[in-house]
């Protein structure tokens, strides 16, 4: 049997389907990174793929949904982002979107149409994209990447300490 580690941090943001969401995401998403002390190149990324999956939320979710949550666990290496509806989900196509997984090459992000482009952007800058989706039962998406950390930073002295 495999035990799943308990992660060192885990918080989750509850949010209404709306443009304003995402801005707001940003900053307390960020600025919690950066106060437990990741890395700014690392925050910058995962802040950059959730923006996409919260994007996504609003744009795909149906007129039904109410509300999204971004649940963020942070661990030791990594950090896992999953940004979750209820939406009105989609039938399964590809479900898990990493590169060691896909078959086919990969369009350079520039030469997908403005509005495709974002399991591509999210790919880009996290190691692993999931995407769990079903007709009425929502969406998640989870983003997973190595982290690194700031020397000042306080959770790696947590870690030390334990």
């Amino acid at each position: 049997m495999r035990v799943k580690s308990v992660p060192d941090v885990k918080f989750c943001l509850m949010f209404r389907c709306e443009t304003l969401s995402v801005p707001v995401m940003r900053r307390v998403l960020g600025d919690t990174l950066r106060g437990l002390g990741v890395h700014e190149e690392s925050v910058y990324d995962l802040l950059l793929a959730a923006t996409e999956a919260c994007t996504n939320v609003l744009q795909h979710s149906g007129r039904e949904v109410r509300g999204y949550a971004v649940v963020t666990s942070l661990g030791a290496v990594g950090c896992q982002v999953e940004v979750a509806d209820e939406g009105i989900g989609a039938a399964p196509r590809e479900a898990v979107l990493d590169e060691a997984e896909r078959r086919e090459p990969e369009t350079p992000i520039a030469q997908l149409p403005e509005s495709g482009r974002g399991l591509a952007v999210m790919r880009a800058c996290v190691d692993k994209v999931t995407l769990d989706s079903s007709p009425g039962r929502g969406t998640v998406v989870t983003l997973r990447k190595h982290i690194r950390w700031s020397r000042d930073a306080p959770l790696r002295h947590y870690r030390a300490a334990s």
